[in-house]
Formats: structure tokens, C-alpha cells, sequence
């Protein structure tokens, strides 16, 4: 049911438990300050197993970003969905060092495109904050637009929103 994709420099793949300690020490660090961090240990758990149980609950979830010429982890992408998301929610995450090659572009495309295509989604958002200026770049190259009106769980949240394409 988890799918695998594959780019023309990466795999998306589900999760296994050997990529928690590169995230765990993810969320652990300022890194995370954007997503509401930086996360203690119980929290990061929590959202480690919440992004794979999101496959069984929504028929979506969090998928890991490794470049296939090597095989490394690089991050995560996944879309959201549940009690926390107000509507389908398409995340990424690069842990340090994969920034500025274009990864997270790569990765959010397919796994937005896969969601429009297989799960027959009509619209996903993006939950920016607003001082997290890559992210704001990366959802306007994505073709997301700002909503103004979408509802957010965060008030300061600046909301992106993807149509069917």
C-alpha cells in the first residue's frame, strides 16, 4: 500500500527504523524551528510513527527521500492528513547538506503529482512559516499560490495551495 517513487535522482520510499536516529537528530536540532521545534525525544517518536501510520489511517504518509546514485537518506517528504491538518498537507524536510540542489523540489513534485494522480486529490496546502524563506520559494516553484483564506492550525502560518494538475 506505501508506495516507492523514483525521480530522476531519487527513491521515495517508506520508512524503516533505521531512519530514526538521523531523524530524530533532526527534529532534536534548530533545524527544526520551522516545524515547531526543536522536538524532545517522546515528540519526535510520536511524529516518527505518526508519519508511517498515516499510510493505514489516510491512504497517505511520509515517504523518505534517498538519491539513488548512492543510496543516502537525505530527508522526507509526506503528505499530511488527521486531526492536526486542517486539509491534506504536502510537507518536506532535507536534513543538512542536501539543501540548494533541488532534492526537496524534486521529491515534493512527485509525491504531489502521485497524490493528484492515484489518491484523486484536487487540492493540497502547504503550512509555511513565514519566515522560512526556502520553503516559501520551494511552494511557489511547486505552483502553489497563497491562500488567505484556508483554515491553519497556527495563525502565523502562511497557506499554499496546490490544484490538480
Amino acid at each position: 500500500m506505501i508506495p516507492t517513487l523514483t525521480t530522476g535522482r531519487l527513491i521515495l520510499r517508506p520508512l524503516r527504523a533505521e531512519d530514526w536516529p538521523a531523524y530524530r537528530d533532526f527534529l532534536a536540532s534548530e533545524r527544526a524551528r520551522y516545524m515547531g521545534g526543536p522536538f524532545a525525544l517522546k515528540l519526535a517518536w510520536g511524529m516518527f510513527c505518526s508519519d508511517h501510520a498515516l499510510w493505514d489511517f489516510h491512504g497517505c504518509g511520509a515517504l523518505m527521500i534517498d538519491e539513488r546514485d548512492n543510496g543516502a537518506c537525505i530527508g522526507q517528504v509526506g503528505i499530511n492528513a488527521g486531526p492536526l491538518f486542517p486539509e491534506w498537507e504536502l510537507g518536506w524536510l532535507l536534513y543538512s547538506g542536501a539543501e540548494g540542489k533541488g532534492y526537496a523540489f524534486e521529491a515534493a513534485r512527485a509525491l504531489r503529482d502521485w497524490a493528484c494522480e492515484e489518491r484523486r486529490l484536487n487540492t493540497l496546502v502547504s503550512y509555511v512559516d513565514p519566515q522560512n524563506e526556502r520553503s516559501r520559494r520551494l511552494a511557489e516553484r511547486l505552483g502553489g499560490t497563497l491562500d488567505e483564506q484556508a483554515p491553519r492550525l497556527d495563525a502565523i502560518d502562511l497557506v499554499y495551495r496546490y490544484f490538480k494538475i
